[in-house]
């Protein structure tokens, strides 16, 4: 849980980022950060970040975050290629894509400040 207190006195979102990947897919924005833990072994953070705006109009981001540990690398990097995989085969061999305008693009922007 993000910014939640430990009794170490460290908080969890304060782990060490070693390497950070965004990728903006159409309305979404992918967040891959490699974090370091106290015994210095890598995991991986796959955030999902999506800007949204409530009644008033202000906006916000609806996040999901995913942990992956080393010991699932393998694993889960296996079920996720069969799915796609799969997924390709069932609708022919092609994953559509979104074209997005530059309006569309301003629209989407995300500052990473705002996070």
């Amino acid at each position: 849980m993000e910014g939640y207190e430990r009794k170490d006195g460290m908080e969890t979102s304060d782990r060490e980022e070693i390497y950070s990947k965004a990728v903006r897919a159409g309305k979404r924005t992918y967040f891959f950060d490699v974090k370091a833990t106290r015994n210095n072994d890598y995991y991986l953070t796959i955030t999902e970040s999506k800007k949204k705006f409530d009644d008033n109009g202000t906006q916000n981001f609806e996040k999901h975050k995913i942990f992956l540990y080393k010991e699932d690398f393998e694993k889960f990097s296996e079920g996720l290629d069969e799915v796609v995989k799969y997924i390709k085969a069932a609708i022919g061999g092609e994953i559509p894509t979104t074209k997005t305008t530059e309006s569309a693009k301003s629209e989407f922007d995300v500052d990473f400040d705002q996070i």
